[in-house]
């Protein structure tokens, strides 16, 4: 009976360790797509691609709003906001949630500072390696940093929402530094 729960315990490690683990590395091309998104509960189609002709993307998954580490990691992003701006960074979250909750979200959570769209069919998640392996309706909490020539600059998967937005600025600002 112990080997088998010293057997069990590994593989349910070794899957959450997994799960927190994104295909897409620095350096890697990133997949193109557009996504219908609420930004202050407003509907519109974020196209990464005219994202990218403005500047720096930060695309974060995440996986479910109005979850408590998703709603810690909103707030965070949100409160961040003009920092990524004065970077020139737009900053997107994506889950499979659908776009009704997420114009509710996206007011009460995201406090109306940054869209998040809507991958009910997981495409995009599915391109970005970014499904949680141990429940598969779900995004696995990733954030990248993509570079204006649609390059990935940076990757975090943790599911601890502390470290995302800390970790995406300083990738951004390391990038900012070695442009001038």
């Amino acid at each position: 009976m112990k080997r088998f729960v010293s057997t069990l315990l590994l593989s349910c490690t070794l899957a959450a360790a997994h799960s927190a683990m994104a295909a897409l590395k620095p350096g890697d091309k990133a997949p193109d797509f557009n996504a219908q998104a609420s930004l202050g509960g407003q509907v519109s189609t974020f196209s990464l691609a005219e994202a990218l002709k403005k500047g720096p993307v930060v695309l974060y998954f995440y996986p479910a709003a109005f979850t408590t580490g998703c709603t810690i990691e909103a707030h965070l992003f949100a409160e961040a906001i003009d920092r990524y701006k004065a970077l020139g960074a737009t900053v997107i979250g994506v889950s499979n949630d659908k776009i009704e909750t997420l114009n509710k979200f996206s007011v009460s959570e995201c406090r109306s500072k940054f869209a998040v769209a809507a991958d009910t069919d997981q495409k995009i998640m599915k391109s970005y390696d970014a499904v949680l392996l141990t429940k598969s309706d779900y995004a696995s909490r990733t954030s990248y940093v993509i570079t204006p020539d649609h390059t990935i600059l940076y990757e975090y998967s943790s599911m601890n929402p502390d470290k995302h937005v800390e970790n995406t600025l300083q990738a951004l600002q390391q990038w900012a530094a070695k442009k001038k």
